[in-house]
């Protein structure tokens, strides 16, 4: 395949302002990522990637996060972050292989009770500068929430491009599963809050974890084996994570949307300061 690959992985509304703010403050640095031969998203990551595939300049995608007055509208969600984790600890309990912990995942996720997909779709359409998939390659993840299969969604898939970034960006127990084609989908992150290994075969990968290291969701191998595996394959890799102000900006809520304006603006400097590296 060749050429450049970014891939950009959840993080909540607080991970969306952060990505956003550092693509744009890279691209002040004169290293705009956004033109990539091909863009991975998942969950946050989506919601990036089919922005920054809209036709928008960074700069102006940054001000949608960033300025009050031209942010969507956004549900807010007040997480028990113990019940959630206790929660997920329940439904993973004899689930011994991944496919396993990602069913057990989808379980939850099918039995939560959350807003309605009408009301959450409508979330995901108001963020979307455009509703068109890109000419350019863009892949979206999502999870089959009753097979744990992943499945990725891109132009010839024949979905919507909202409904395929509403499907990646659905966390279990938090927002409903999305109905595609008769069949119920949740956060691409159950299987990898990244998915950076399907970028393999590109040359050079730059891979946005706002995450980090530690995702919240159990993933089939470790960030960095996959980014060493990516290595080994002969691509060159660079990781991208929040700096010590994008975390506090960030903050322990990363759903909640107060953190967007702060997140953006800390992404945005952090992207500034950085010099990209491949190795």
């Amino acid at each position: 395949m060749g050429g450049q690959a970014l891939v950009l992985g959840g993080g909540g509304v607080a991970g969306i302002a952060w990505t956003t703010g550092l693509l744009a403050g890279l691209a002040d640095r004169g290293q705009d990522l956004t033109g990539a031969d091909l863009i991975v998203g998942t969950s946050a990551g989506a919601a990036v990637a089919a922005q920054v595939t809209s036709g928008l300049p960074p700069a102006e995608l940054f001000a949608r996060q960033a300025e009050p007055a031209r942010q969507t509208p956004e549900i807010p969600v007040d997480i028990d972050f113990e019940k959630f984790a206790a929660d997920f600890g329940g439904a993973l309990t004899g689930a011994t292989t991944p496919a396993e912990v990602r069913r057990g995942v989808g379980q939850l996720a099918l039995s939560a009770e959350t807003v309605s997909e009408v009301d959450r779709r409508a979330v995901i359409e108001a963020r979307l500068p455009s509703h068109d998939w890109p000419e350019r390659r863009l892949v979206i993840v999502a999870v089959d929430a009753e097979t744990g299969e992943p499945r990725r969604f891109d132009r010839a898939s024949g979905v919507s491009l909202v409904d395929a970034v509403a499907a990646s960006c659905a966390v279990p127990g938090v927002w409903p599963p999305v109905t595609i084609d008769g069949r119920r989908y949740v956060d691409g992150g159950v299987r990898s809050a990244e998915n950076a290994d399907y970028a393999a075969g590109s040359t050079r990968i730059t891979v946005v974890a706002p995450l980090g290291l530690d995702s919240p969701l159990p993933a089939e191998k470790p960030l960095l084996t996959v980014l060493d595996e990516l290595r080994a394959a002969g691509a060159e890799v660079a990781l991208i994570t929040p700096d010590e102000a994008s975390v506090a900006a960030i903050g322990q809520n990363p759903l909640d949307p107060s953190t967007r304006t702060p997140a953006a603006e800390a992404g945005r400097a952090q992207g500034a300061a950085l010099k990209l590296g491949w190795s």
